[in-house]
């Protein structure tokens, strides 16, 4: 939708092909319903909050940046608010108010809208994008193609692959494809006993090879599957760059003590609960569904008094609060990533005007290209920077 409205406004006759009954349709979902349209970052937090070639973007960010979209929707007549984290929402919290904005600029501009209309090959002619030609046969002849196919994430979306299909078959590169900002798998069954419990402030750290991927501070959840929520979202888009077979995440739930804090908390628990049986002197350490779980894993007998636990136990538990271990055997599949990570390889795309250097007349933008970043707004801009970019092509 960006890149139909600025070629348009380029004096450009554009022509929308969306296979969706509607405009937008992924839009719809984002930000659960509200669309987390962008966030407000300054140009170093952005940057720090992109995971793949971000350099790729430097271009495309500092000629539409974030504040530049807030100031093109905002024309359009939908309002904004800037919410924790920067993240920048319509004011009415409908994300159909973002599709309506859209809509009245295409409209403005004279985009020929043709909804139920899908591509199935791009046409070529002497080496240079000539056409597409469309389900029902169709041909829409053209000087220049631009893909904003989306990824593999949220299929019902529309999001199939079509735009992968359509580099392959024009020679290019498709890095590998794989669920990103998603919820992750763990080995350990008892994250079943704990499906549906909420930790808030605590720090994950995803490890594998060896080596610390990613650390964070927020807020999780555990499912009948392993873990999933905000933070864990997060810690997903690292998983990627970890071996395929396994990694270790481990858990802080008390990230606001160090280890010997912490091991003066429980002195001073267990003092106060002297004379009282293990399993019954947790209340005001975790929440009565973690309990069960944290007693099980630490060896300690349920009945042994607090006053008869030794020092070295005292120790390893304290430890096990510090760094609870979950072993992280793969991702939840693209129907339930909000991302994909992988794509359009970059190096075959001209990152000032986003045009194939391999096709003349073909642009890639959003995230069929291999770009991808955290939550907070930071992929819809990627999308709404790439877009303008590419529909200011020069035909």
């Amino acid at each position: 939708m960006m890149a139909a409205a600025v070629a348009a406004g380029q004096g450009h006759e554009v022509c929308l092909l969306e296979k969706n009954e509607k405009l937008g349709k992924k839009i719809y979902i984002t930000g659960k319903g509200r669309c987390n349209v962008t966030n407000a970052a300054d140009r170093e937090t952005f940057f720090q909050n992109v995971c793949t070639n971000e350099k790729f973007l430097y271009g495309a960010f500092s000629r539409f940046n974030n504040q530049a979209v807030m100031e093109f929707l905002e024309a359009a007549g939908c309002s904004l608010k800037i919410e924790r984290g920067g993240r920048v929402f319509p004011v009415s919290d409908h994300a159909s108010d973002i599709i309506a904005a859209f809509a009245r600029v295409l409209k403005k501009e004279n985009v020929d809208i043709r909804l139920k209309q899908r591509a199935v090959q791009i046409l070529t002619k002497s080496g240079r994008f000539a056409g597409v030609k469309l389900a029902d046969g169709e041909k829409l002849m053209g000087d220049a193609c631009i893909i904003c196919t989306g990824g593999l994430s949220y299929p019902s979306t529309g999001s199939t692959g079509d735009g992968f299909r359509f580099a392959e078959e024009t020679g290019h590169k498709v890095i590998k494809c794989r669920p990103s900002l998603v919820p992750l798998c763990a080995e350990e069954e008892w994250c079943k006993e704990l499906m549906g419990l909420s930790l808030k402030n605590v720090a994950v750290s995803l490890r594998a090879g060896g080596k610390e991927k990613y650390s964070g501070f927020g807020e999780m959840l555990f499912t009948h599957f392993g873990v999933s929520g905000p933070l864990i979202l997060s810690a997903s888009s690292y998983y990627a760059e970890a071996p395929p077979d396994r990694a270790a995440l481990l858990i802080d739930l008390k990230p606001a003590l160090s280890a010997e804090q912490l091991d003066k908390r429980l002195l001073r628990d267990f003092d106060e609960n002297r004379g009282r049986q293990f399993k019954n002197a947790l209340g005001e350490l975790f929440p009565a569904k973690l309990i069960p779980v944290m007693i099980k894993l630490s060896g300690i007998r349920p009945e042994k008094r607090v006053n008869e636990i030794t020092k070295q136990e005292r120790r390893a538990f304290a430890e096990l609060m510090k760094s609870l271990p979950l072993t992280i055997t793969g991702t939840r599949g693209f129907s339930e990533a909000v991302i994909t990570k992988g794509g359009v390889s970059v190096k075959e795309v001209n990152p000032s005007t986003m045009e194939s250097k391999k096709m003349k007349g073909l642009y890639f933008a959003g995230e069929v290209l291999d770009l991808d970043a955290m939550t907070g707004g930071f992929n819809l801009q990627i999308a709404w920077s790439t877009g303008h970019l590419a529909g200011m092509c020069e035909v």
